[in-house]
């Protein structure tokens, strides 16, 4: 896509709408003339430059990418009308791209009938989904992975409810016993599964938690914020292809959040959460005196705690699964270019003499750690911190991040590493990017060159 010619068409395209009503002077108060708009531009493109690549391959950091082409030019679009998706009143034409978009993504994971819409955030869509099991469950509390997301901490404590982080397995998933020591006790209403843990991409066990909950009477939401996109790759023949059984277990699950502005290709915020039970949206039921007139179609801000949302997100989401579909064929192949970037990297990593694999990647977040003499979590802490800067710093730099783990997590894994310490940083590498599967092999050799420097 040409993108500069795309943008100009947009222009175009708006113009021309706009054109179809009667004519009209724009107010002096808002009249800014070419020379003070390019001195400020000239200062604020400047101050732009002060950023990270995400865009290159070579960072490999952090969650963060560009949106796709046809996301910006459906977002500015859409944001030069500017409307305002909380009301078929604001916006009725994003709204109804909003309802279609979300159909294909309630689609994607299986839910034969939804409730849903966008939001600003997978924050946002999280604190929505635990709003209605508070509602549904009145005093009792809420179960996630110790591994999890710590929104969901947060957010109970905005709801005033208790929350009982559950301990991990040494693969980061969430120990299945602990889950049911805990259920036992009757304190729990909903039990948070995370496909795709932020640190880790650690996808805890869906198929294998519904008979507890169903045997303990509990909610099961999906916390798919990250690893959402990846039910796409489930039971597929490549070596990218991923186990099934988790990801269509999501479609007997009582909510889903997913963040269509990480694996989706959007722009931030672009998140969104479903509901399996149209009928949870009685809690949500509210009026507006000025707004809701237009149409006794259901409005999104009735179903909705924001009020609020831009409408452009819905128009960028839209034209982009018009042409990258949430869909094997469609938006699983990019996926797929990330995923199979993870196996060839931890391939590589395993055959070093200089680094060594935390654990195997379970969708495109590969975590491992310079190998050092003696093998200490000190020593490996303070290696990982170098490599870190060291790649930043050199003029062909790569991004990469740490993670802190703790002694427990470390040497469940490695049983060799000495463990003088409470935890150790590794390095963490995010896939994301599909030129990430051409660009790996720099990546390694690279951090390779690092480790040895030290």
């Amino acid at each position: 896509m040409d993108l500069q010619h795309w943008l100009g068409r947009a222009t175009h395209a708006i113009q021309d709408w706009a054109d179809t009503f009667s004519p009209y002077q724009p107010h002096p108060s808002l009249r800014v003339d070419d020379d003070r708009f390019a001195a400020a531009f000239e200062e604020f493109t400047g101050r732009l430059n002060d950023n990270y690549p995400f865009f290159h391959p070579h960072f490999a950091g952090q969650m963060l990418k560009p949106p796709h082409p046809a996301a910006v030019v459906g977002y500015l679009t859409a944001m030069l009308i500017n409307p305002n998706n909380h009301a078929l009143d604001g916006g009725p034409a994003t709204a109804a791209m909003e309802r279609e978009a979300v159909a294909q993504l309630a689609a994607m994971f299986g839910y034969d009938t939804h409730l849903g819409h966008l939001t600003t955030s997978g924050t946002i869509a999280n604190l929505e989904a635990l709003f209605v099991a508070r509602e549904l469950h009145p005093g009792r509390g809420v179960a996630h992975s110790a591994d999890a997301h710590y929104t969901h901490g947060r957010m109970c404590h905005v709801l005033d409810m208790t929350s009982h982080p559950i301990r991990t397995d040494s693969q980061g998933r969430m120990d299945l016993d602990a889950l049911e020591d805990l259920l036992c006790t009757g304190d729990v209403g909903t039990v948070v599964l995370t496909t795709g843990t932020t640190g880790l991409g650690a996808v805890d066990p869906v198929h294998e938690v519904l008979p507890l909950a169903e045997r303990y009477g509990v909610r099961i939401h999906v916390d798919a914020a990250y690893g959402g996109f990846f039910t796409l790759l489930a039971g597929g023949d490549g070596p990218e292809s991923l186990p099934p059984e988790p990801w269509r277990a999501m479609a007997q699950a009582d909510s889903i959040v997913v963040d269509p502005h990480k694996h989706g290709l959007q722009p931030y915020g672009c998140g969104a959460v479903l509901f399996r039970d149209p009928e949870v949206g009685r809690f949500y039921l509210h009026d507006s005196p000025y707004t809701y007139f237009t149409s006794t179609e259901l409005h999104l801000g009735e179903i909705s705690l924001e009020c609020s949302r831009a409408g452009a997100a819905a128009a960028a989401l839209w034209l982009t699964f018009q042409l990258l579909p949430p869909t094997r064929d469609g938006l699983g192949q990019v996926l797929a270019a990330g995923r199979r970037a993870a196996l060839k990297w931890a391939e590589m990593i395993e055959a070093s003499d200089f680094l060594e694999l935390y654990q195997q990647p379970q969708l495109d977040i590969v975590t491992y750690f310079p190998a050092v003499a003696p093998a200490t979590l000190t020593g490996i802490d303070a290696a990982s911190a170098r490599i870190l800067a060291d790649g930043m710093a050199n003029p062909d730099p790569i991004f990469l991040s740490t993670l802190k783990a703790d002694r427990e997590a470390f040497t469940a894994r490695h049983s060799k590493i000495t463990a003088d310490a409470d935890g150790a940083r590794i390095l963490r590498s995010v896939l994301m990017k599909p030129e990430s599967e051409h660009h790996v092999e720099h990546l390694h050799h690279r951090i390779e060159q690092l480790a040895q420097t030290g």
